[in-house]
């Protein structure tokens, strides 16, 4: 995809006329954010909670993923179920996803039901009700899933080991979706105690975006959440990952049709201070490689050397701490997985070798705020934004920013980058070597470092 330098401006003129966004914080510590979008007479409402399995010590993994499935099983105001079928009954939908940093819940309503959103939040925020029956019922689905998405999923299993393997102390290590031998021994009690630790105004942010006035959304916020007490945050702090020193290596065998690489660098992420430039620049790098079919792993790794069947690069830089940069693959038929790991290796040092092109700074800098302009066509997009900004510790102002810090970025920023983080003594791998298929069909794979959704 091509773009003119005018349309690249007009672009980001779009990107700004839409940007109107409010907020406040309730007297209990809650932060309300409302942005206004009034293209189409729908409201987006998402609570954000800060905590996920990145706050799970060892022996509860998978606490934060259970207790998001229990949340839907009543209060002392309403019964198992009837908060999804008074959604459903006004028109809406709704759902719950957990991640590494946070549990977030959401409805998406007709403007003239955002009330219904509140009152039901508000409950369940204070008033949940752990039935030990549904308590019981809820870990052994959990269970299930963990076997479908992940126990007979070659992809899931090669993520889980190469995430055990890369981190050797930070709670990243551990799945969302928690280890089996954790999961058995899950208490109603331990489940309690994670709600009343967790689960409070002053650990949480209010996300509305859709056709709404502000005033009137705060007014809401404080009619149904003013009430809900605040409560003292046992807050948490994952070990510190130190410095790796030395490339890590580990394989999985499991049954599957195809061998398949994982390799990963541990890099920075936002941080919302200082200069901040080196995550923009990652950004730009994964996009020289992997940014459509024009990009060097489809052009030159799929197309011209014919020695992968598929190539992918990956940063996600919103997190609560540093993170990865993941490359990974197959190999094409013919090929091994030690000539697709050579390949990869190959485009990471041309990228420490010479600064990229600026027709391919180009390229990428208009696919991203292409990507931006269009992905706030969906107010949930939006919201999911600046949700994810103020729960991992940074500032929805981010968002505005987002596009002129990937524009700024240079080649020879893109090319230090590389050089600093994309090193062997920083680098894991993870290799799936296949095994017998048993003959029977397999899920889909969930995305790589995905969230647990219901």
């Amino acid at each position: 995809m091509r773009f003119s330098r005018v349309a690249v401006v007009a672009l980001v003129v779009a990107l700004a006329a839409c940007s109107k966004v409010h907020e406040t914080t309730l007297d209990n510590g809650l932060k309300v954010v409302v942005k206004q979008d009034h293209r189409s007479p729908v409201v987006v409402s998402q609570i954000w909670y800060r905590v996920g399995s990145v706050d799970e010590p060892a022996g509860l993994t998978g606490i934060s993923h259970v207790l998001e499935h229990l949340m839907f099983k009543g209060t002392a105001n309403h019964k198992a179920g009837e908060f999804s079928r008074i959604v459903a009954e006004n028109g809406g939908r709704e759902n719950a996803f957990t991640s590494r940093d946070y549990t977030a819940y959401f409805q998406q309503l007709e403007k003239s039901r955002l009330k219904v959103s509140f009152e039901l939040e508000a409950d369940r925020m204070q008033n949940l009700l752990l039935d030990p029956g549904e308590v019981r019922k809820e870990i052994q689905v959990v269970m299930e899933e963990r076997r479908l998405r992940t126990d007979d999923q070659p992809e899931g299993l090669l993520y889980e080991r190469f995430m055990e393997t890369a981190y050797t102390t930070h709670s990243y290590r551990h799945p969302v979706i928690g280890w089996m031998r954790d999961l058995e021994r899950i208490t109603l009690d331990d489940l309690r105690d994670w709600y009343r630790r967790f689960y409070a105004p002053n650990n949480a942010t209010l996300v509305v975006v859709g056709d709404v006035r502000p005033r009137e959304v705060f007014a809401l916020a404080r009619q149904y959440f003013g009430p809900v007490p605040r409560r003292d945050l046992d807050a948490t702090q994952p070990e510190p990952e130190p410095p790796q020193r030395e490339e890590r290596r580990v394989r999985v065998g499991a049954p599957a049709e195809v061998p398949s690489l994982l390799m990963g660098f541990h890099a920075t992420r936002i941080r919302g201070d200082g200069p901040d430039w080196e995550p923009y620049a990652l950004q730009v790098l994964t996009g020289v490689l992997d940014g459509g079919n024009s990009a060097r792993f489809a052009r030159e790794l799929v197309r011209g050397q014919a020695i992968a069947a598929g190539a992918d690069a990956e940063y996600r830089p919103y997190a609560r701490d540093p993170v990865q940069v993941l490359f990974s693959g197959t190999p094409a038929r013919g090929r091994s997985i030690a000539d697709l790991e050579a390949a990869i290796l190959a485009q990471i040092e041309r990228l420490q070798a010479e600064p990229v092109t600026g027709e391919e700074l180009d390229r990428v800098k208009a696919q991203v705020v292409a990507s931006e302009v269009y992905g706030r066509d969906s107010v949930f997009y939006q919201a999911m934004q600046i949700g994810t900004l103020e729960t991992v510790g940074l500032d929805w102002h981010l968002m505005d920013e987002y596009v002129k810090r990937i524009r700024a970025v240079t080649a020879k920023q893109v090319q230090a980058v590389a050089k600093k983080y994309l090193v062997a003594g920083n680098r894991t791998v993870a290799v799936l070597d296949p095994q017998p298929l048993s003959g029977k069909k397999r899920p889909a794979p969930a995305p790589m470092g995905g969230h647990g959704v219901r």
